[in-house]
């Protein structure tokens, strides 16, 4: 069992934002969930201290995780899926 404590990253709106962004840590390589209060996850609060979505991920991966993060605010992919999106382009600018 790995003793690295685990830091919030990132307080999402909702839950889906912050799949999105667990999803995008997961593809760097970083292990990532989702903490909310039980009460707020029953009812399905998105405001409020019950409401309060965290990503939480390794304490030895918070650095690189604020960079993911930062990404995931500006909406920029990273580099590789810049690459490919225009490979993509290219293909349909000669059809």
């Amino acid at each position: 069992m790995n003793s690295d404590q685990w830091e919030v990253v990132y307080e999402a709106s909702g839950e889906f934002q912050a799949d999105i962004l667990v999803g995008m840590l997961e593809a760097e390589g970083i292990p990532g969930f989702i903490s909310q209060e039980g009460a707020g996850r029953v009812f399905g609060l998105t405001v409020g201290r019950l409401g309060r979505i965290q990503v939480l991920v390794p304490q030895s991966e918070l650095a690189r995780a604020k960079e993911v993060v930062h990404l995931f605010e500006i909406g920029q992919p990273d580099s590789t899926n810049q690459d490919q999106d225009a490979s993509f382009s290219d293909q349909d600018d000669q059809g």
